[in-house]
C-alpha cells in the first residue's frame, strides 16, 4: 500500500480563533492568512469579532505583534514623500477625553518648516477622532486621495485624512470592528493598528503621546509605559526616530469635548489663547517635532518657536490654508457661528462642597457618547454640535450648587443616564489633591 508522503494543512479561521481562545501562540504566516483574509472579505466579521475578543483575553506575544504591524502595513500601499524637501514628521495620541491636540500642532510644525503628513482615525470606545472633529468643519474633506494628500501637502507643509483604500486597509476595517466589540484596550491590537498606519505615511519620525488616567485607554501608568516602550522600539525596528510622551489623562484636556467646541478651542488655542494645559501640551509636542524633525537644536528652541508661531498669527494662518485646500469652510477662523452648536443647555451642579481631587473621566467620554457625540454602534453618526463644557479642573475649591458642567445637547433621550454619569464622575476632599504633573514620564527621549 502507497501512503500520501504529507498531508497540506489547510488553514481555517475558525482553528485560529480556537488556537488564540486556548493561548496559543500564532505564526507569521497564520496572522498573515487571517489579516490578508478579512481584508479581501473571505473572513466575516463575525469571526474576525471572535478573534479580536480571544485576543483581548488572551494577549500577543512581541513576535505576534511585529507579525500584525507588518500584516496591516503591506496589506495597502506604504507612501514615500522623494519629491518633499524637509523631514517628515507626525504625531498620534492614544485618546482621551477633550483631546484635540492635531488639530493645533499640525498647523504650528508646519508653519515652522517641517512636514505634516498626519493619517488619523475616528472616534474609538469613549475617545472622539480627529476625524471626526474636522469633519465638524463645513465641507471639510478628510477622504482624500493619495493624489489630493500629496498635492496638499506640497502645498502648505499639512494634511490630515483618514485611511484611503491604500493605506493599510486591513487596519481601517478591524479599527471600526474594535470600537464595537469592546476589544480596544489591549496593547498588542493598539501598537499595531497605531504603527502600521503611521509606518505607511512615510515619515521620517513619530510623537508619540500615550495617555494615562482614569480616561485613557491604558489607565495604569505601568501599563502605558509599557505601549510606549513597544512602539518606540517598533518604530526604531523600522528605522524611524520615536519618543513618546506619558501624559495625564485623569481629567479632561482642556475646557470642552465635543467636535464643534473643540475645533472652536483649538482656534482659540492658535490664537494665543484657550485653556492653559492644552496650550501646554500642544507646545509641547510640536517641540518634540521640530526637534526630531531636526528644525531645532533643543527641546527649549523648540518651544520658544513654536510660541513664535502662535503670537505671530502664522500658525493659525496654515491652519486656515490647510482648512481651504481640503474643501472646508475656512470662514469658521473668524465666525463659530458656522460650526453646528447644539440647541439646548443643562447645567450639572455640585452636590458637596469640597477640593475636587479626582474624576472618572472615561465615563465624560461615555456620557457625550450616549448624547449622540460618539459611535455606540459602527453604523451610528455623530452629531458635531453635541458637547460637554468642563467648568471646574482638579484642586479647585467647589461649593455645594456651583456648576460642575454644562450639557450641550439636542435629543433628551438618554440625557437622564449622561447627567447620571457625569453626577457620579467627580470625588470631593476636605484638601486640596496636589497637582498633578501634565508630562508624566518620556520614553525614548
Amino acid at each position: 500500500m502507497v501512503g500520501c508522503p504529507f498531508v497540506q494543512t489547510v488553514m481555517r479561521a475558525v482553528d485560529l480563533i480556537r488556537k488564540k481562545r486556548d493561548s496559543g501562540e500564532h505564526s507569521r504566516e497564520e496572522i498573515d492568512f487571517l489579516i490578508s483574509g478579512y481584508t479581501r472579505g473571505e473572513i466575516p466579521d463575525y469571526q474576525m469579532s471572535a478573534w479580536l475578543m480571544a485576543t483581548w483575553l488572551r494577549g500577543l506575544s512581541g513576535a505576534e505583534i511585529a507579525s500584525l504591524t507588518e500584516a496591516m502595513l503591506h496589506s495597502g500601499e506604504v507612501i514615500t514623500f522623494p519629491e518633499l524637501p524637509g523631514k517628515k514628521v507626525d504625531k498620534h495620541s492614544t485618546g482621551g477625553v477633550g483631546d484635540k491636540t492635531s488639530l493645533i500642532l499640525a498647523p504650528i510644525v508646519a508653519a515652522g518648516g517641517v512636514n505634516v503628513p498626519m493619517i488619523s482615525g475616528r472616534g474609538l470606545g469613549h475617545t472622539g477622532g480627529t476625524l471626526d472633529k474636522l469633519e465638524a468643519i463645513p465641507g471639510f474633506n478628510t477622504a482624500l486621495s493619495l493624489k489630493e494628500f500629496r498635492e496638499v501637502l506640497g502645498k502648505c507643509g499639512m494634511a490630515l485624512i483618514g485611511q484611503t483604500a491604500e493605506i493599510a486597509p486591513a487596519d481601517k476595517k478591524i479599527y471600526a470592528l474594535r470600537d464595537v466589540t469592546s476589544t480596544v484596550e489591549n496593547i498588542g491590537l493598539i501598537c499595531a493598528s497605531i504603527m502600521s498606519k503611521k509606518m505607511a505615511e512615510g515619515i521620517d519620525a513619530l510623537v508619540l503621546d500615550v495617555k494615562t488616567g482614569s480616561g485613557a485607554f491604558m489607565q495604569r501608568e505601568e501599563d502605558s509605559v509599557r505601549l510606549a516602550e513597544l512602539m518606540v522600539e517598533t518604530a526604531r525596528r523600522m528605522g524611524k526616530k520615536a519618543v513618546a510622551l506619558i501624559t495625564d489623562m485623569d481629567q479632561p484636556l482642556g475646557r470642552f469635548a465635543g467636535h464643534s467646541n473643540e475645533v472652536i478651542e483649538s482656534i482659540e488655542v492658535l490664537r494665543g489663547r484657550g485653556a492653559p494645559d492644552l496650550r501646554e501640551l500642544s507646545i509641547e509636542l510640536s517641540a518634540w517635532m521640530f526637534y526630531l524633525g531636526e528644525r531645532t537644536e533643543s527641546m527649549d528652541e523648540g518651544r520658544v518657536l513654536a510660541e513664535k508661531l502662535i503670537a505671530s498669527g502664522e500658525a493659525l494662518a496654515k491652519f486656515r490654508q490647510a482648512i481651504a485646500l481640503q474643501r472646508g469652510d475656512a470662514r469658521v477662523i473668524d465666525d463659530y457661528a458656522l460650526l453646528l452648536q447644539a440647541k439646548n443647555r443643562k447645567e450639572v451642579k455640585s452636590r458637596s462642597t469640597g477640593y475636587l481631587s479626582a474624576t472618572n473621566c472615561m465615563q465624560f467620554g461615555i456620557a457625550l457618547a450616549m448624547l449622540g457625540g460618539g459611535r455606540e454602534k459602527k453604523e451610528d453618526t455623530i452629531d458635531p454640535g453635541v458637547g460637554v463644557e468642563f467648568h471646574k479642573r482638579i484642586g479647585d475649591r467647589v461649593t455645594a450648587g456651583e456648576t460642575l458642567v454644562t450639557i450641550h445637547y439636542n435629543s433628551d433621550a438618554k440625557l437622564g443616564d449622561a447627567t447620571h454619569l457625569i453626577e457620579n464622575s467627580f470625588v470631593f476632599f476636605d484638601q486640596p489633591t496636589p497637582p498633578k504633573k501634565l508630562v508624566r514620564r518620556l520614553v525614548g527621549a
